[in-house]
């Protein structure tokens, strides 16, 4: 009668299982160098912060965020009024402080040197962040 294996011996078989099977998997290029021997493992991919862009960099973040919640105000505003939720003076107030803060981040780009398309940012295969502008006229 032969006994059954015991957890030491299952596991045992279960790690040369593995090691047979990394023996065969094959060397990717770029670990292994010229002469054979590994090569240390190279540093993660890191932000690049120059130092003289930063700010403007950094300006350009915010205001595509600000730009962003102002186009989804200005949309949610559209809705209501199409609604018939707001009165007439809520809607002249609403227009009056929504092309107000159009302006002011108009101004705002201009002062850090970016434009309005600037803060478009691209998503790769998910297109762009904000939709695109309409042309003037």
């Amino acid at each position: 009668m032969t006994a059954s294996p015991g957890p030491a011996d299952r596991l045992g078989e279960v790690a040369e299982a593995a090691a047979r099977a990394f023996r065969l998997l094959p060397a990717v290029p770029d670990d292994i160098t010229p002469a054979g021997r590994r090569t240390p493992p190279r540093p993660a991919r890191r932000i690049s912060a120059d130092p003289d862009t930063v700010e403007r960099d950094l300006v350009r973040l915010v205001l595509t965020l600000v730009e962003l919640l102002r186009q989804l105000m200005e949309r949610q505003a559209l809705h209501r009024v199409d609604q018939g939720d707001l009165s007439e003076e809520q809607e002249e107030r609403l227009g009056a402080t929504l092309m107000i803060l159009h302006e002011r981040m108009s101004d705002l780009c201009a002062e850090y040197g970016l434009t309005m398309e600037d803060l478009n940012l691209d998503l790769g295969p998910l297109g762009t962040l904000l939709p695109p502008s309409d042309p003037p006229g």
